[in-house]
């Protein structure tokens, strides 16, 4: 019964927390051109939130391993609110900046969100339990960038404010209704363990263990992609499309659609049919065909398409990953390991959308999906021969006991 409830308290929670994010992050290009931003500054002002978020996350991962996930996500959802009022107060570029640059740093939530799921859920339901995680971003875009779009037309500082009351709802959601998931007793267990040091040099040795650490490698490359059609859309809907604010909120509505019913409904039966190896590698090529079509569209019809194989590739891999990720480390790393997981990340987010702005302003709007496309095409024998073909040997060598 806890667990159920921990649940459907998270999901509300991630659901409202990812509703008032989707309200602004598709008016963010054209707040910016209110102030005369180049496509440069706009990739840069994605850039920048992403950087804090690259900082901040194994930091509040690790946190929430040493003092639980609660006050942890308090603090965050704290920030968040602080952070979405001065958004909205903005009246310059560089009070743009500021804004973003806090909500990174101080908002670095889901990592930690994740990491209470993980301790709500055993082996063979997370890769479920995760894919709340994922259909609450997908129902938050479904009505988040359509509010955001009508809200616009008051003023782009009135979905910034809107947002605020979303997380100030969230926060006291936090605070009554959602308990502690590393219990005194579980706290007390763990503290008997070998605790892992909090050190930069201990989240990067992560990178090297040999089963954790190509899943991550995977993380970051297909992020890498992935951000890139993400914070890229937006300005690439202009100027490829003409597309209007209302109309890419319209759009993010029909991903939101998308992702929800892949990480909220097909994510627990492809996971009790096929391994979550299989399943990242088969993700993996088709976010990249799904990638390789965003290059080519040039109507509507066909982008909305062309977004399905874009919306189940990465629903199914951001899932999944996850969980494979939370199964091979201990409990004592799991907030840390997602942390840095989430930290990758947000690295690519650092340098994507600056990448992707100048790719679109000198060679033009079909490099940004061929670039990514090819990308992951080359991720894809890397999966193959780091993740999915050891994963076959090992299950060969040691057979499950039946």
């Amino acid at each position: 019964m806890f667990k159920n409830k921990a649940l459907s308290t998270v999901f509300v929670i991630i659901f409202i927390d990812l509703l008032g994010f989707s309200l602004i992050l598709p008016l963010l290009p054209y707040y910016a051109k209110q102030f005369n931003a180049s496509s440069f500054e706009i990739g840069l002002l994605v850039a920048v939130y992403a950087l804090a978020q690259f900082l901040a996350a194994p930091i509040f991962g690790r946190l929430s391993d040493r003092f639980g996930r609660r006050p942890v996500l308090l603090i965050s959802l704290a920030g968040n609110i602080l952070s979405f009022v001065l958004l909205g107060l903005a009246a310059n570029l560089w009070m743009l900046f500021a804004a973003r640059i806090l909500a990174g740093i101080i908002g670095s939530n889901i990592s930690v969100a994740q990491a209470y799921i993980t301790d709500v859920t055993d082996e063979s339901n997370r890769a479920r339990g995760l894919g709340l995680i994922g259909a609450a971003f997908g129902l938050g875009f479904i009505l988040g960038p359509a509010i955001g779009g009508l809200l616009s037309r008051f003023g782009f500082a009135v979905p910034s404010f809107a947002a605020a009351v979303l997380s100030a709802v969230n926060f006291v959601m936090v605070f009554f209704w959602l308990p502690e998931s590393l219990t005194a007793e579980r706290r007390a267990t763990m503290a008997r363990g070998k605790r892992p040091p909090f050190t930069l040099q201990a989240l990067l040795s992560t990178l090297r263990k040999p089963v954790v650490g190509p899943l991550l490698h995977t993380r970051f490359f297909f992020a890498i992609a992935f951000s890139t059609f993400q914070t890229i859309f937006a300005l690439w809907g202009l100027q490829r499309l003409n597309l209007t604010a209302q109309t890419t909120g319209y759009l993010l509505t029909y991903v939101g659609f998308l992702s929800a019913f892949v990480q909220g409904f097909l994510i627990g039966r492809l996971t009790r049919r096929f391994s979550e190896p299989f399943l990242i590698f088969s993700a993996t090529v088709l976010m990249a065909i799904g990638l390789l079509g965003w290059a080519l569209v040039s109507t509507i019809p066909t982008l909305l398409l062309d977004l399905i194989p874009i919306a189940l590739g990465g629903g199914v891999l951001n899932t999944v990953i996850n969980s494979a990720i939370s199964k091979s480390v201990t409990p004592l790393e799991v907030g840390g390991t997602l942390g840095l997981s989430a930290s990758l990340e947000s690295l690519t987010r650092v340098f994507s959308p600056t990448l992707a702005g100048l790719m679109l302003d000198t060679i033009g709007t079909w490099a940004p999906g061929v670039f990514s496309a090819l990308l992951l095409f080359w991720l894809a024998t890397y999966v193959y021969r780091y993740v999915y073909r050891p994963a076959q040997l090992a299950a060969v060598v040691t057979p499950p006991i039946r």
